[in-house]
């Protein structure tokens, strides 16, 4: 449970994070970390569009610079794209400034390929650009740093699709035991991935709507 359905106590690290939306609504929050990916994207694509769902890509700022044409299918149909660092790196082994200036590197081409898709966009006032940190961590100065400048935004459940020691039977079972009113729920279109959620994406949006759960984009 420490690592699909964080504690109190890790929670309590990052004040300012989104980690539950409302919990008085029947809603869940599918996001997909790492992409995009041109063997994993499309097919997740596929599927929302197939079942008319929304959701949020928090997306690596080198896998954008080499699959362009897979980041503009994303913005294309209407889902929410967030930064998750240009190298995916984490803020425990590097430095304040490399970390600080990687993510300002990925949102520089995230709002660059975003105005190509739709010439003229600008951001709202107030409606700051979503962040996710490489595997939930960062030192404190980093996240004071992003905290000021971006909606940062960890989880409720994640899924653990990465596992090598999970199966798609096994995703499903935390979505089952962990799934709660107003959950941001993290998927991963990864080549890690695909294995499973090929099977479990589908079942869990067929099971989520079962149980009266909506669905939207952060």
């Amino acid at each position: 449970m420490l690592i699909e359905q964080p504690p109190r106590l890790l929670r309590w690290l990052y004040p300012r994070a989104i980690w539950r939306m409302d919990p008085s609504e029947r809603v869940v929050y599918l996001t997909f970390d790492d992409g995009p990916i041109p063997e994993v994207t499309p097919w997740v694509l596929d599927t929302l569009d197939r079942y008319g769902v929304k959701a949020t890509f928090f997306m690596v700022g080198d896998n954008i610079r080499k699959h362009p044409d897979e980041f503009r299918q994303v913005v294309s149909a209407g889902h929410s794209v967030g930064n998750h660092t240009f190298h995916h790196i984490s803020g425990h082994i590097h430095g304040d400034f490399h970390f600080t200036t990687d993510v300002e590197e990925c949102q520089h081409i995230i709002d660059t390929g975003i105005r190509r898709v739709f010439p003229g966009f600008r951001r709202p006032e107030g409606c700051l650009p979503l962040f996710r940190p490489p595997h939930g961590w960062m030192k404190a100065e980093q996240y004071r740093y992003v905290a000021q400048r971006y909606r940062v935004v960890m989880w409720d459940l994640v899924t653990r699709d990465y596992s090598r020691r999970l199966d798609a039977d096994d995703v499903m079972a935390n979505i089952r035991r962990y799934a709660r009113n107003g959950s941001i729920i993290t998927f991963h279109d990864s080549l890690k991935s695909i294995g499973k959620i090929r099977t479990a994406l589908p079942a869990a949006i067929e099971w989520l709507r079962a149980e009266g759960y909506g669905f939207r984009a952060l």
